[in-house]
């Protein structure tokens, strides 16, 4: 597959070394430009570009940046991507540590992943997003594993999640349909799923034991 990422930071550079060890085709941009991206590149065999680039002839587009900096994105940052590409959201909300109050998110309702999808002009599938970096190189397991962590996944186009399913299974995990993205509040910062490692049982059971109310602590 042809994957572009944009983020390198700890999801998306360990997804880049992983998936092109799979052997997928994977341009990855940061902020700073491909030349600070040497060392990955060397490392992983990914395509080192600019973040108007990355999403270049891909089927599947990860954005996995500081939500801040999702509205900063150039306006033609998706152009090019293959007809039907899936956009992977990886993002969370975190408005006291670093992306400030976000009004649409904190008054408007919004799940993370929707106000994402509204920023980007493209449907979104939330995934990783409660995952730790290192659990994608250090975690993996066979199907069938009784170890093997389940990830929750989101999204309202069937046919998107199916993708972003398919692939988490062939990195290693199991998933669980954690609904549309107006319920992937289910799988925010400090609800039970997040930063669980479990397996599907348990991010089942999870999912279905989050509260709605956005916690104290993630709020602006």
């Amino acid at each position: 597959m042809k994957i572009g990422i944009i983020g390198a930071g700890n999801i998306g550079g360990n997804l880049t070394r992983r998936l092109t060890a799979l052997g997928h085709d994977v341009s990855v941009a940061n902020s700073r430009g491909p030349e600070t991206l040497t060392a990955l590149a060397e490392e992983s065999g990914a395509t080192p570009v600019h973040a108007t680039e990355a999403a270049r002839d891909a089927e599947l587009v990860v954005v996995t940046i500081p939500l801040k900096n999702v509205p900063d994105l150039p306006d033609d940052v998706l152009a090019g991507a293959a007809e039907g590409f899936v956009l992977l959201d990886t993002n969370n909300y975190y408005p006291r540590e670093r992306d400030g109050r976000i009004d649409a998110i904190e008054d408007g309702g919004l799940t993370e992943s929707r106000w994402t999808e509204k920023q980007l002009g493209h449907p979104v599938v939330k995934a990783f997003n409660g995952t730790y970096a290192q659990d994608i190189l250090d975690r993996p397991r066979p199907a069938g594993d009784p170890e093997r962590i389940a990830l929750p996944v989101a999204g309202d186009d069937e046919a998107a999640k199916d993708t972003v399913r398919a692939l988490i299974d062939e990195l290693g995990f199991d998933t669980v349909d954690a609904g549309g993205i107006d319920d992937s509040w289910r799988q925010q910062p400090d609800t039970p799923v997040y930063g669980l490692r479990a397996g599907v049982e348990g991010v089942t059971k999870a999912l279905a034991e989050a509260s709605p109310e956005r916690p104290a602590a993630f709020r602006g």
